[in-house]
């Protein structure tokens, strides 16, 4: 019976852990822009071809992860945003976004995947723990499993939190030289729209891309000053939402728009220095931990051993009587 359940615990764990890895490629592939719109995929292929073909057989042409595994994720979501609070809903939503919408997933698919990983990190251990060599106590057994499904199912959460922060810390690395290229081409004569574009298309980075999804938004409609707030909402950054204030001011006083970039610039630059020297001081300190843990046993061992052989030598015989 237990053999039973390993093998079937091992199926779970084995086709999770596919699931997972596939789907995280297919958003990563997306995060990348090598991947678009499917639908747009399937309408250009019928178009190229030239001929009369079926909706179905285009479907059925696409790979097995576009026509079986991501659908099943999004079932999966939709059957658990009926038992989750708005709120959270809400909360994931902007935090998805301030990573900025990785594999273009939403909140209920992104917390679906948090399931996935309780249960794969809770069925491996448990797998590991049916093994014939592995004789742990029924307490241990329950405690490690309990442990690794928390950790599994809070891991989602984390990575994303993560790429929040990379997210913000490459926006925030960013910023100091796209403003001095904004006061650049603002000196030169260009409109501040037209600045945001040459920043855009010089660079290939988080803060252009906001750029540049800013300035498709004032294309289609949206006032400056609305494209400009979105994009400090988008990012969370306090550095991008008092650039974003400074310059929404000096458009409603008036203020010459190139002197308000360069003060910008050179704060952001002074910002920049002091993080730096914060982190540099901060190195000492976060030292001592992989030194009194790796560094310092070792150098114990070695300078200890040979006294300790000769201690050894020296009461051995007087140990044994």
């Amino acid at each position: 019976m237990g053999t039973v359940i390993a093998v079937i615990v091992g199926i779970a764990i084995v086709g999770g852990a596919v699931l997972l890895i596939i789907v995280g490629a297919r958003y990563a592939r997306q995060a990348q822009g090598e991947e678009g719109d499917p639908v747009l995929a399937r309408l250009a292929e019928a178009t190229q071809r030239g001929e009369n073909v079926s909706l179905e057989d285009i479907e059925l042409q696409q790979p097995f992860m576009e026509r079986v595994v991501v659908p099943a994720i999004r079932r999966i979501g939709e059957f658990s945003i009926r038992f989750t609070p708005e709120k959270l809903l809400q909360e994931t939503t902007l935090k998805l976004e301030l990573a900025g919408n990785p594999g273009r997933i939403d909140a209920a698919t992104f917390l679906s995947t948090r399931f996935v990983g309780a249960g794969l990190f809770g069925g491996l251990l448990l797998l590991i723990s049916s093994l014939p060599t592995v004789n742990w106590p029924f307490a241990r057994i329950i405690l490690v499993v309990v442990i690794f499904t928390v950790l599994g199912f809070f891991f989602p959460q984390m990575w994303l939190q993560s790429r929040i922060t990379r997210r913000q810390n490459e926006v925030r690395k960013a910023m100091p030289d796209a403003l001095d290229l904004l006061t650049i081409c603002v000196e030169a004569g260009l409109g501040f729209d037209a600045a945001m574009s040459k920043v855009s298309e010089k660079w290939e980075n988080e803060l252009s891309i906001l750029f540049g999804r800013a300035i498709r938004e004032v294309q289609l409609g949206k006032t400056q000053r609305e494209a400009l707030r979105d994009m400090a909402d988008r990012v969370g950054l306090p550095e991008l939402t008092s650039f974003v204030a400074a310059v929404i001011q000096s458009q409603i006083l008036g203020v010459s728009l190139a002197k308000v970039l360069r003060i910008q610039s050179d704060q952001m630059r002074i910002k920049r220095r002091q993080r730096a020297e914060e982190e540099a001081h901060q190195a000492p300190v976060k030292m001592i931990i992989p030194m009194a843990l790796l560094t310092f046993p070792s150098i114990m061992i070695i300078l200890m051993a040979p006294a300790g052989f000769q201690i050894a030598e020296a009461f051995g015989p007087f140990i044994g009587q």
